[in-house]
């Protein structure tokens, strides 16, 4: 075959995915904008811990039970007042849940966003450090990541996901470029919400933080859609660990995610 005929069907071959990517690129930037083509449907509210697992412990405390609690008013508060949102919990009750089925229930329900409750600790047994932190999901766990998007496949959702993504399912090496290109949304996605709940933490509520960070935490890296882990206060730090367990502290930290949420959905929504 003449090396002139390979290297044009190379360049072909190069131009066809770098179009590809422009179609998928544009096709984000066009959902950012629209007020049709995207609507914030689902949230998942998923309880740290749980049943034989108590996560951190206080001086009076278990992580499992404050996580539970904050996750029930923030589920509440989202019913109240977030008309058209549903809420899925991975607990609702004391009950163990291991992390991959708290992905799977995110994946199955096709969820925009899953939020994780949890406690922070550090490692002395009474700790002067305070405050909340924000987690999102870490590069070194993008293979998983990716499996987790290839599963959840909200793409698949989209009457014209074919057009729309250039042939999405019929080519492997395409595929990856879809699968980067959502992974890279998402993930600018996680910290958008993560930035919102932590200026909500700091400028609403008055509360310490550590910022929005990244970590291999396994529950986020195997949602197939933007995650967040809430650190809610450091639960062996006496000023935390009273505030956590305090009804008007948990509604306030409730209260707090919900004020992100709305931002969020409206900010996706082009409100």
């Amino acid at each position: 075959m003449p090396a002139i005929y390979l290297k044009s069907n190379y360049i072909a071959f190069i131009l066809f995915f770098i179009a590809g990517l422009f179609c998928i690129n544009s096709s984000f930037a066009q959902d950012a904008t629209s007020h049709s083509t995207f609507k914030f449907k689902t949230v998942i509210v998923d309880a740290g811990h749980g049943g034989k697992d108590p996560g951190a412990h206080g001086a009076y405390s278990k992580e499992k039970n404050v996580a539970l609690s904050i996750a029930k008013k923030l589920r509440d508060l989202i019913n109240d007042e977030m008309s058209g949102v549903k809420v899925v919990m991975t607990r609702s009750t004391d009950v163990f849940v291991e992390l991959h089925k708290r992905a799977d229930i995110a994946n199955d329900n096709h969820g925009n966003l899953f939020i994780s409750i949890h406690c922070n600790s550090s490692p002395q047994k009474r700790s002067t450090e305070r405050g909340t932190l924000l987690l999102v999901y870490g590069f070194h766990r993008s293979q998983e990541q990716r499996e987790a998007l290839r599963e959840n496949a909200s793409i698949y959702i989209e009457k014209d996901y074919k057009d729309k993504y250039n042939g999405y399912g019929s080519d492997a090496v395409v595929n990856t470029i879809v699968l980067n290109a959502f992974q890279q949304k998402y993930r600018k996605q996680s910290i958008q919400f993560g930035d919102l709940v932590d200026h909500e933490f700091k400028k609403t509520d008055g509360r310490r933080s550590h910022g929005v960070k990244e970590q291999g935490v396994l529950v986020l890296a195997q949602s197939g859609m933007p995650a967040v882990l809430v650190e809610t206060g450091f639960i062996n730090n006496a000023s935390d660990e009273e505030y956590l367990n305090s009804s008007s502290g948990q509604t306030e930290i409730a209260r707090s995610i919900l004020r992100a949420l709305k931002q969020y959905r409206d900010n996706l929504e082009g409100r």
